[in-house]
């Protein structure tokens, strides 16, 4: 079998099956939650509810490279589990310094503590896996 015909290296094995998991739960929480702010009430805070459904498209495209699978995909979903956490510590310290920006809460809000802190565990352990998970082949 050729390199163009080999399968990419899965993501979701063992833990990484657990992380898609997580990531499905955390798309479906913060788009639903996030289309129903906007379409009822945005001008109440729409910085709040455009950045709820910025992180579930970000949680979107993670749960994807990772079901994808593959080294290329590998480095793009590490790329956002970065973007991801800088987002949720930006965020989380802004709405601590600066609380009245934020009339009401975003999924990284307060580092997520509405969501029981998983914004901010979710992009370390899924980078710590993505690490873990890099192919030997080094394609």
């Amino acid at each position: 079998m050729t390199s163009a015909q080999e399968k990419p290296a899965r993501l979701i094995t063992g833990p990484g099956m657990l992380l898609v998991w997580f990531y499905g739960v955390m798309v479906v929480g913060a788009l639903s939650r996030s289309a129903f702010q906007i379409s009822t009430e945005f001008d109440r805070a729409p910085l709040a509810y455009t950045l709820s459904a910025v992180a579930g498209l970000v949680y979107g495209f993670i749960t994807c490279t990772l079901v994808r699978g593959g080294e290329t995909a590998r480095r793009a979903a590490m790329v956002c589990c970065a973007a991801e956490l800088a987002g949720v510590l930006i965020v989380g310290t802004w709405t601590l310094v600066e609380p009245s920006a934020f009339p009401d809460t975003t999924v990284w809000s307060d580092y997520g503590m509405g969501y029981v802190f998983i914004p901010v565990l979710l992009p370390l352990s899924a980078m710590y896996w993505l690490r873990r998970a890099r192919d030997p082949r080094g394609v």
